[in-house]
């Protein structure tokens, strides 16, 4: 029995509650991955100069995992009416395990790891059908603005979450104990904000059938190959795709080591980084606007191009500029070009494929990139390790000296990925609404 659209009122309900799941799990992100448990994990749960290089190869090891059985799982939601019930699988595991860091304590290695991947796996994998909802909440008309709106309150539950943890942890001058209590605070959270979702949310769209003789997965697998196969008949969108994946790996190797780099080079301590947090993620909101704009007076090409040098130099900046203000300017210069990359890179999509098939290209290149970003959380910890013990066995003074030169050579691959993205995105033809790329039929 097929499903009719809901009214007005219903249909806006089902979009607010759309939104507070990405309020929630954006909380996820602020907390776990950008802030605080980064820096713990290394710097308390290690507590030597191998931190780092655990937390990328756990980061890389989630990557992978979720990159190997995403598009099985992107089939299940196309070709089934599960989306929720997924979403709610993979949710809970997150949450279950952000919970779970708590128990995470000095030398708790193992756990450590294998509670954040699991926490890392549920937040990846339900991303995936909760982008999945989109089309159950929008009309091809407003699909853009209701993303949008999403992604603007993600980052608005980010701030509140970081704030909600910050001032217990500077009154108790980041206690340990508070630390940890800060991930069941953020579990919470993420739980209050995700049910609205299941209550309110219904999925619409009508459950595709399988062709005959073929299973989900060998389905999922058929129309990845077919996808790329359609793909490759468009040059310049083929072109942008391999800058794209190197570039955006430099992005995720940066965030998923901010809290590292601040600790380990200018001495930040938990309440600092939350509120280097902030600062990312309110130059970041200017940023994405700004690009934006400029994406639409100029081209996508060109925004991507400055915002690329902007996040360049500020990396740069990192070699010469030392007191911990300095940091926090180039944090928020960092930050305000990082969400004009992203922001902008979905453009650079929608104006290098045609109308009919975006959505298929937006897959394709999803799923690319979620394969693609394990290499460099391994690039990262792979030269943090080797130059950090090269320092320690050729006159680093201490651990603190070693670890900054490990950082300091990790940057380095960090701004080689950014670099060579941009070359390889000078190539891709520069394309505005006044002269649109023309596809053959």
């Amino acid at each position: 029995m097929e499903q009719t659209m809901p009214n007005s009122l219903e249909a806006k309900r089902a979009r607010h509650a759309w939104y507070f799941y990405d309020f929630g799990n954006s909380a996820y992100a602020a907390v776990v991955l950008l802030a605080i448990y980064s820096s713990y994990f290394s710097n308390v749960v290690v507590g030597e100069v191998h931190g780092p290089t655990l937390w990328n190869y756990a980061v890389g090891i989630a990557a992978i995992i979720v990159a190997v059985t995403s598009p099985v799982m992107g089939t299940i939601a196309d070709f089934s009416r599960s989306k929720k019930k997924f979403l709610f699988f993979f949710t809970a595991l997150s949450i279950v395990f952000t919970g779970l860091l708590f128990f995470v304590k000095e030398g708790d290695v193992f756990i450590g790891m294998l509670f954040f991947i699991l926490a890392e796996i549920g937040y990846r994998a339900a991303q995936v059908f909760y982008d999945a909802l989109l089309v159950d909440v929008s009309t091809p008309e407003t699909i853009g603005d209701v993303s949008g709106k999403g992604w603007a309150l993600g980052m608005l539950g980010g701030i509140v979450c970081l704030l909600i943890v910050l001032v217990p942890i500077q009154l108790t001058n980041s206690n340990p104990l508070m630390i940890r209590i800060a991930f069941i605070i953020t579990a919470l959270f993420y739980l209050a904000s995700s049910i609205p979702t299941f209550l309110r949310v219904r999925q619409l769209s009508e459950p595709e059938k399988l062709p005959a003789g073929e299973t989900t997965i060998s389905h999922a697998f058929k129309s990845l190959g077919a996808t790329f196969r359609d793909v490759k008949k468009y040059k310049e969108f083929m072109k942008y795709a391999v800058s794209f994946l190197i570039y955006n790996d430099g992005i995720m190797m940066l965030m998923d080591n901010a809290a590292l780099i601040g600790g380990i080079l200018y001495g930040m301590k938990t309440a600092q980084l939350i509120i280097l947090i902030i600062i990312l993620q309110i130059t970041g909101a200017a940023g994405a606007y700004l690009f934006g704009k400029i994406s639409n007076k100029q081209s996508s090409k060109e925004s991507l191009l400055y915002s690329l040098v902007i996040l360049i130099l500020s990396i740069v900046a990192l070699y010469f500029f030392k007191s911990m203000v300095a940091f926090y300017v180039i944090g928020g210069i960092a930050g305000f070009s990082l969400s004009g990359v992203q922001a902008v890179s979905r453009t650079m999509v929608s104006q290098l494929t045609p109308h009919s098939k975006t959505a298929e290209f937006y897959g394709f290149l999803s799923v690319a990139g979620r394969t693609s970003t394990f290499i460099g959380p391994v690039v990262y910890g792979s030269i943090y390790a080797a130059m950090t013990s090269y320092a320690l066995k050729h006159g680093a003074v201490d651990d603190a000296a070693a670890k900054m030169v490990g950082v300091y050579w990790a940057l380095g691959s960090v701004i080689a990925f950014l670099v060579i993205g941009l070359l390889l995105l000078q190539i891709v033809r520069r394309v505005t609404h006044k002269d649109p790329l023309k596809f053959e039929d």
